[in-house]
């Protein structure tokens, strides 16, 4: 296998396998009701002040619409608390609940563990090499991606 096609076979299985683990290390006994897509919500709110609607559904790549959606259903979960800013009645702001806050911690550390595995067995050298290349990744993707 030459060496283009052995990156795109590592590429495809990376996609395919993030995903499907990210959803079983979330989905604990606690956090049996929440998807991944839930939790990417979540940290796009993130743990400080409130957040408007289109601040976090520019942080997703989503529109307003979609975001309200996965909003509404945190809110009947019960991690997310969504109310209108006293300056401007139009706006919807949103932010985590301690529930909400819980579930944040939750995922940070998945992602935290899954960094450290990765990076444990790799010489300063490889680390920056490695970040080097994803970047470049990212970038392709980032460019290709279009805007809402």
């Amino acid at each position: 296998m030459d060496i283009n096609s052995a990156l795109n076979d590592v590429l495809v299985k990376l996609f395919r396998n993030i995903n499907a683990i990210e959803e079983q290390a979330i989905r604990t006994e606690e956090y049996q009701n929440v998807t991944t897509n839930d939790m990417h919500v979540i940290e796009a709110i993130g743990m400080d002040e409130k957040k408007n609607m289109t601040t976090v559904a520019k942080a997703l790549h989503v529109t307003t619409g979609t975001l309200t959606i996965a909003v509404n259903s945190l809110v009947k979960k019960g991690y997310v608390n969504r109310v209108r800013s006293e300056e401007d009645r139009r706006v919807v702001l949103v932010s985590l609940t301690e529930k909400g806050k819980k579930a944040f911690i939750h995922h940070r550390q998945f992602h935290e563990e899954m960094i450290s595995t990765i990076v444990e067995q790799l010489s300063e050298e490889e680390k920056r090499v490695l970040e080097k290349a994803l970047r470049s990744i990212l970038h392709f993707f980032m460019s290709h991606r279009k805007e809402l």
